[in-house]
């Protein structure tokens, strides 16, 4: 009796995870089906917008609308159950001068979840994002910066900074590959001292490796994932780069020492 009473547990078990892995997977497909369409979307808008609006509008309503569309997909990411974030600490940014924002980087939601609250913000990426049919029309519309060349990228990121805007930059460079943190560039020291404005810390906690270094895309995580980004600490404009580089790197590790992070190297589930 005591056996096939184990066995009955076993196979109820057995039901709700393939139960709980199906919804996860239905969630995960929904979810890159809804990230096409927008940008999709912001394509179709981005071309006539970029063609018949001045410079300056088109840029100040291109991030706008990359605002607008970035908040819609988390919070349809809510609502499926995919997700919860807990970015509130963001809005005391809103308003506030320019500065570069530098956050850590354990997934690709990570900018996204940032300019969804920051609708003035400029953003470095790579070329080839830039250049890319997925991305590029609606980040070009929105003057992100290319992270290559070095010195065009400082030089764009400084003109933008003096015009006002906040800089969105991740010190790491790409995502990060040590936890709790990768090693640091000197990109952000050298943009935030030509521009002689501060550099706004930023930490990004979650419970999953999901979209992390390592991360095949197709691979379901358990749902929902929690995500929370804090501020730390705001450094006056750096006066020597590779000090500045190194004092904050060390900030970084203190503070992500004992943080919500994914183990490295990060693995899907089974």
């Amino acid at each position: 009796m005591q056996h096939k009473t184990h066995v009955v547990l076993n196979e109820v078990l057995a039901l709700h995870r393939g139960r709980r892995a199906l919804h996860e997977t239905v969630r995960l497909h929904l979810g890159y089906l809804l990230l096409g369409l927008v940008c999709v979307a912001v394509t179709l808008l981005a071309f006539p917008m970029r063609a018949v609006l001045p410079r300056v509008m088109s840029k100040r309503l291109g991030r706008k609308l990359v605002t607008a569309v970035t908040r819609a997909y988390l919070r349809f990411l809510v609502l499926i159950g995919a997700a919860r974030f807990d970015l509130s600490e963001l809005d005391a940014l809103r308003d506030a001068p320019a500065m570069v924002i530098a956050p850590n980087h354990p997934s690709l939601l990570d900018a996204v979840m940032i300019l969804s609250r920051l609708p003035g913000a400029a953003c470095i990426m790579k070329a080839e994002l830039v250049n890319s049919v997925f991305y590029g029309a609606g980040a070009r519309l929105a003057g992100y910066i290319r992270n290559t060349p070095l010195r065009t990228m400082v030089q764009l990121a400084v003109d933008d900074l003096h015009r006002g805007s906040h800089l969105l930059l991740f010190p790491e460079g790409t995502r990060t590959t040590r936890f709790p943190v990768g090693r640091l560039q000197g990109t952000t020291g050298l943009i935030a001292k030509s521009a002689g404005v501060p550099v706004q810390t930023v930490f990004i906690e979650t419970s999953s490796g999901f979209l992390g270094k390592g991360w095949p895309l197709l691979h379901a995580p358990k749902m929902p994932i929690t995500y929370r980004v804090r501020l730390g600490k705001r450094f006056d404009p750096p006066q020597h780069t590779a000090r500045f580089v190194s004092e904050l790197e060390q900030y970084f590790q203190t503070e992500l020492a004992h943080a919500q992070l994914p183990g490295f190297p990060v693995s899907p589930p089974a």
